[in-house]
């Protein structure tokens, strides 16, 4: 197996077994200790290339769901169908990178750390241009969209790790979540719900 190969392996592992030693890992991944040692001298080494890969998806899903574009162009229509394809594109890393998620050392590598604060920026401005468009609540808080996306996010992960959607099913249940929220809308207190 060659690095990439390895590291696709262990995020894979990790995500059902997020403490898992590196003799677990290279157990779980089917390579001597020593084959895992000799790509990734430690645990912290394979953790930053895993964080490192789950950033580059980020700044993927950004780019193809063209969230820079898209943000500056105030179109609604454009705005939309870019956030749509961004949250779509997070399902995906969510399901594929789930362990990157919410793992404290890799949040904290000053390298991935910087570049997460870059297409945070950018993921914002698409929510604010949202917000301005109309698409997207403006009472809100951009952070507190983001942090709710990011909420979302670990719940697709925790989801399907226990099993408790369809694969097929969760990237519908973030959209509609997310877009339509989980209340009764703004006449529920008219047809007497709570």
């Amino acid at each position: 197996m060659n690095s990439e190969e390895i590291v696709t392996a262990a995020i894979r592992h990790l995500n059902e077994h997020p403490t898992a030693s590196m003799a677990q890992l290279a157990e779980a991944i089917g390579v001597s200790r020593a084959t895992l040692h000799r790509h990734f001298a430690s645990r912290e080494t394979l953790l930053h290339a895993l964080g490192r890969r789950a950033v580059d998806r980020w700044e993927r899903d950004l780019e193809e769901a063209d969230a820079d574009g898209a943000a500056a162009s105030g179109d609604p229509a454009r705005i939309e169908r870019a956030l749509r394809l961004l949250l779509r594109g997070f399902v995906q890393e969510a399901d594929e990178h789930g362990f990157a998620l919410t793992d404290h050392f890799i949040g904290q590598l000053p390298d991935l750390a910087e570049r997460g604060a870059r297409l945070e920026e950018r993921e914002q401005a698409l929510y604010a241009a949202a917000q301005a468009a109309g698409l997207l609540r403006a009472d809100l808080p951009v952070r507190w969209i983001g942090n709710a996306v990011y909420g979302l996010l670990v719940a697709v992960r925790e989801s399907l790790r226990r099993g408790d959607v369809a694969r097929r099913d969760v990237e519908d249940l973030l959209l509609t979540t997310f877009l339509r929220g989980a209340g009764y809308g703004a006449d529920a207190h008219e047809r007497g719900r709570p």
